[in-house]
C-alpha cells in the first residue's frame, strides 16, 4: 500500500470528521493491519499498549452494531469498516512479552528489562478499576487518533464516534465486560465529499501559563 498524503500540515490540519462514504471501496485485511501497525506505535504508560481493535467489516456484523450506534447509522452502512476500539484491565499480562522482545531485539539490557517488571506488574496489578480505567482509556485514544492520522495518509478518512451503547457493544462482539472497557468507534473509508470545516477555541483562550 503507498503512502498518498506525507504532508504533516495536510493530514493533522485538514483532518476532518467524515460521516459519508463511498460503500463499494472495501479496505484490504493486509492494508488495515499495515495501518494499524502504523498507529500502535503510539505512546503508552509504561509500553504495556493496553488497546485492543476490533475490525467489523462484513455486512452481517455491521448489522449487528447498527442498533448500538444510535444515531451514527450513516457512517456503518457507507464506511469500509467500523473499528471498536476497548482498553485492556489486564494488559499487564503481556509486560513480560513486550520487555522480553525488546532485550531480545537489543533495545533494552536484561538487568533494565528485569528492574522495570519487578515494579510495574505489581503496580499494574495493585490498581483499583477505576485507576486503570483511566490510564487505558488514555493509551487506547492515543492510539486511536495516530489511527486516523495514519489512515489519513493512506487516502482514507474517519470519524471518532462515541455515542453508542457502551454497556452492550463488547458482549455483543465477544470482548468480556469485566475485562475490556469500551473506548470509542471509529468508522473509516473512503469519503465521498470533502466534509465540513469546523473551529476550535483558539489557544490562548484555553491556556495559562505560569
Amino acid at each position: 500500500m503507498q503512502r498518498i498524503n506525507n504532508q504533516f500540515d495536510k493530514i493533522t490540519l485538514e483532518r476532518r470528521s467524515l460521516r459519508s462514504y463511498d460503500p463499494s471501496v472495501k479496505i484490504p485485511r493486509e492494508d488495515m493491519l499495515q495501518m494499524l501497525d502504523e498507529a500502535f506505535r503510539a505512546p503508552s504508560s509504561v509500553n504495556m499498549q493496553p488497546w485492543r481493535f476490533v475490525i467489523v467489516e462484513s455486512e452481517e456484523e455491521k448489522a449487528k452494531l447498527k442498533p448500538l450506534i444510535r444515531f451514527n447509522t450513516l457512517q456503518n452502512d457507507s464506511s469500509s469498516a467500523m473499528i471498536l476500539i476497548f482498553g485492556d484491565r489486564q494488559c499487564y499480562e503481556n509486560g513480560e512479552k513486550i520487555y522480553n522482545q525488546a532485550v531480545e531485539e537489543g533495545k533494552m539490557p536484561a538487568d533494565v528489562r528485569d528492574a522495570q517488571l519487578n515494579v510495574i506488574l505489581p503496580t499494574y496489578q495493585s490498581y483499583s478499576k477505576e485507576k486503570m480505567d483511566r490510564v487505558i482509556t488514555i493509551d487506547s485514544s492515543l492510539a486511536a487518533m495516530q489511527f486516523m492520522l495514519v489512515a489519513r495518509s493512506y487516502g482514507y478518512d474517519t470519524n471518532a464516534i462515541g455515542g453508542f451503547e457502551e454497556d452492550q457493544v463488547g458482549q455483543a462482539f465477544g470482548m468480556d465486560s469485566d475485562r475490556y472497557l469500551p473506548i470509542m468507534i471509529i468508522s473509516i473509508g473512503k469519503a465521498l465529499d470533502q466534509g465540513y470545516p469546523s473551529v476550535r477555541l483558539s489557544a490562548e483562550e484555553v491556556t495559562r501559563f505560569k
